[in-house]
């Protein structure tokens, strides 16, 4: 049963060990930790429920890796789910505890999120079957170990055998269906596959196999009689299901052999985004998103005109925009330059006092080149303790080459550099390990990229441009962020396509052929949620509009507001104002925080 409990006891105690002042000790003075300056930090009385819920979703997780995608593991996760929402439901937290009412606020969203993707798998599950009418059998094979029960090589080997042709007829249906001019229509009423359905499938059917290959080695050579048995007809069903995967890329998905996977992506319609906005905690149509998106996107074009009338460029902002591309280092010097912006954005924000850095997040953070495959996803820079740096290796063709640098120039990498770094991302990675861990559970982009985006807003305000070029690159970074608002929500809403989308950067933004490609194919590969490329800027916003009401407001300093959100740990930008302005949500929260008003 949970219980509501307290700060645990030692908790005091060992904060005011960590805290006092270190014995005298024959250490140089670089080894000793600076502990000045670092405030007392009470954990919210819910945390320890937090990371037991965490701790037993990671184990049943792990308990159900081998059985992907089956009904058994989906009722199993279902009664999960259902019974910690129902402990949750009667567990009483004392009023005015506003770090525990989050708490339990976003808990309980979590829970109710995570049945919602249950029911949208379940929707993918049936969308896909039609396609891979064998799943059972999969399935049925991988029950004998999940549920741990005696293996007999003799009877697995006749259904793998019965598998390998079961796998090689739904080959012959889909073949069938593509000769009649619509692949996979074999008759029964069923519509053709769509390119997304087959993807979806492809997805669903590499899990499969992938989990069958470790349910086989987990057998092969420690029992010798299902070796002898099962050996053969596991590696005629692994082709055929390799052959088949092959057939669902080629005939369905439309990726050729040997080709480069089209973008396809997977929309989530108007409902899947209604469920993910209300974990968000967004209480705004996409249709709204979209509408602040294209706001935002003008005031960065008019930004745009006044810095291509100070360079010579008069009302042709993106013959500006290829004059400042231009302006990157040689081959080689771009090590150079990340250090010295990262330098730049530290010294800028300590000489303001904005935000708490320790001496030790300036110290550790480290720089790795990134390989010309992970260019291809992520054509600018990444970030975190290791900033990746996006710029030409040998390896790449000429157009390649030059693409990556004009790309990343020299102003453009003055917002991405503190975005990834100092104050956004490692500072942020650095203190969410430090303060409220717990929270880790809820983390959102709109939390982690908002945080790096609003600092890109701040800095401009105060000034970090100082030449029309630093504001073009800076502005160009604005503007993507508007851009990925409004295409990632027409996209997952039915109303743009991939290709539509990577026109829109080129010739909205100003991006580079082959950047805007790597740019869309990253946020449909299935990598992101629907929502991340919207949230840089959703969450900036959101956080800029604290910001006004707060530090504007005079009720906190820079410093004192920026520590606040970062102490606070990751979540729903929402529940951070509550947080900040100290009112603790009641148990029927829903979203409600207008945070750009009406977006016309």
């Amino acid at each position: 049963m949970i219980t509501d409990r307290s700060r645990a006891p030692w908790a005091a105690a060992f904060a005011a060990a960590a805290l006092a002042p270190l014995p005298a000790a024959p250490q140089s003075p670089s080894t000793v930790p600076r502990l000045a300056g670092i405030a007392a930090f009470e954990e919210s009385s819910l945390a320890q429920l937090v990371n037991r819920f965490a701790s037993d979703l990671g184990a049943f997780e792990r308990k159900w890796r081998d059985m992907p995608y089956s009904a058994a593991r989906q009722a199993r996760m279902g009664e999960f789910l259902v019974g910690w929402a129902t402990a949750l439901d009667g567990l009483e937290v004392a009023r005015g505890d506003v770090d525990a009412s989050i708490d339990h606020v976003l808990l309980t969203a979590e829970l109710r999120y995570r049945r919602e993707l249950l029911a949208r798998e379940a929707r993918t599950l049936a969308e896909v079957a039609p396609l891979l009418p064998f799943a059972k059998d999969i399935l049925d094979l991988l029950a004998i170990r999940r549920f741990m029960k005696p293996v007999d090589g003799e009877t697995v080997a006749g259904e793998l055998a019965a598998l390998a042709v079961a796998v090689g007829e739904a080959e012959r249906v889909l073949a069938d269906g593509e000769a009649a001019g619509g692949a996979g229509r074999g008759g029964d009423g069923q519509p053709a596959p769509t390119p997304i359905t087959g993807l979806r499938a492809v997805r669903v059917l590499q899990s499969y196999r992938s989990t069958l290959g470790s349910w086989y080695r987990h057998y092969a050579g420690y029992d010798p009689l299902f070796t002898w048995w099962a050996k053969q007809p596991f590696e005629e069903a692994d082709d055929a299901l390799d052959r088949y995967l092959s057939a669902l890329r080629t005939q369905v998905v439309g990726w050729p052999e040997g080709g480069e996977e089209p973008i396809v992506g997977d929309p989530i319609g108007a409902d899947g985004m209604a469920a993910d906005l209300a974990r968000e905690m967004i209480p705004y149509t996409p249709e709204e998103l979209i509408a602040i998106a294209n706001r935002e996107f003008a005031w960065c074009e008019e930004r745009m005109l006044e810095a291509s009338r100070e360079l010579g460029f008069g009302e042709d902002w993106k013959a500006a925009l290829e004059h400042v591309k231009t302006l990157h280092a040689e081959p080689g010097g771009q090590p150079e330059v990340v250090m010295r912006l990262a330098r730049e954005a530290v010294d800028f924000i300590e000489a303001r006092d904005l935000v708490t850095v320790p001496p030790l997040a300036k110290e550790v953070w480290r720089l790795q080149m990134m390989s010309p495959e992970r260019q291809r996803v992520a054509p600018f820079f990444l970030g975190g303790e290791v900033i990746q740096v996006a710029f030409p290796t040998d390896e790449m063709t000429h157009d390649e080459k030059r693409m990556s640098m004009r790309g990343n120039n020299i102003h453009f990498s003055r917002a991405t550099v503190h975005h990834e770094l100092i104050p956004g991302h490692h500072l942020q990675g650095f203190m969410n390990e430090r303060y409220n861990s717990h929270r880790r559970l809820f983390r959102t982009p709109f939390w982690t990229e908002g945080w790096a985006l609003y600092w890109e807003m701040r800095l401009w305000d105060l000034g970090f441009a100082t030449t029309p070029e630093d504001r073009v690159g800076m502005l160009f970074w604005r503007m993507h962020r508007a851009a990925r608002i409004i295409f990632s929500l027409s996209f997952h809403l039915g109303r743009m396509t991939p290709g539509e989308a990577i026109t829109f950067l080129v010739d909205r933004v100003g991006h580079e052929p082959a950047n805007a490609t790597a740019e869309v194919r990253r946020s449909f590969n299935g990598s992101y949620s629907p929502l991340y490329q919207a949230a840089y800027m959703l969450g900036g916003l959101q956080i800029r509009a604290l910001h006004e009401h707060l530090v504007g407001g005079g009720r906190m300093s820079e410093r004192e507001f920026h520590d606040a959100i970062l102490e606070g740990g990751t979540m729903p930008i929402e529940m951070v104002r509550a947080r900040l302005l100290g009112e603790a949500p009641g148990r029927d929260f829903r979203a409600g925080w207008r945070f750009y008003g009406d977006p016309g």
